[in-house]
């Protein structure tokens, strides 16, 4: 954590971000989940190399909520033996009841759980964001695009007026 003021130096926890989610996607509802990782896809997450882009949660019958066609990279340094599936489902850690509210809003169609971003917290565990999503048509993504151009252009404007 970043003291007011303090010297520390920048501490960047973030290891995948899903952009393109949130351009595909509407974020309805977003919840924090652990997630539970073998020694070397922790190395490997910590080393940045994951990627969350082609994922997606789902909730298993048995009420596991599971991060399905996450890569993880093998680790660099260490033996085949010990190494984890890169893609493989991985079990999400949450509340019951977020499980159970989640799986009652997926029942409604078109909703779907995405991956929006990974990081560690402050005590070290690695934390996957995963969003209830609702799929944008054609006309919200020119939105989308549309209020980041007029933004681009307002600061561009600000700029070249010397602000």
């Amino acid at each position: 954590a970043m003291k007011k003021g303090g010297k520390e130096k920048k501490w960047n926890p973030q290891v995948a971000d899903n952009k393109e989610a949130r351009f595909n996607f509407e974020v309805v509802e977003k919840l924090e989940c652990g997630i539970q990782l073998q020694g070397t896809e922790v190395k490997s997450a910590r080393a940045g190399k994951m990627n969350i882009k082609d994922g997606y949660a789902r909730i298993d019958p048995d009420g596991q909520l599971r991060l399905i066609n996450v890569h993880i990279a093998k680790h660099f340094t260490t033996g085949g033996w010990f190494q984890h599936e890169e893609v493989r489902p991985r079990v999400l850690l949450a509340h019951k009841t977020e499980i159970q509210k989640f799986s009652k809003q997926l029942s409604i169609k078109g909703l779907t759980l995405v991956p929006l971003r990974a990081y560690f917290n402050e005590f070290g565990y690695l934390k996957v964001e995963i969003g209830l999503c609702k799929g944008k048509n054609q006309g919200d993504k020119r939105d989308t695009i549309k209020k980041r151009e007029t933004g681009r252009e307002t600061k561009r404007e600000l700029k070249a007026a010397g602000y």
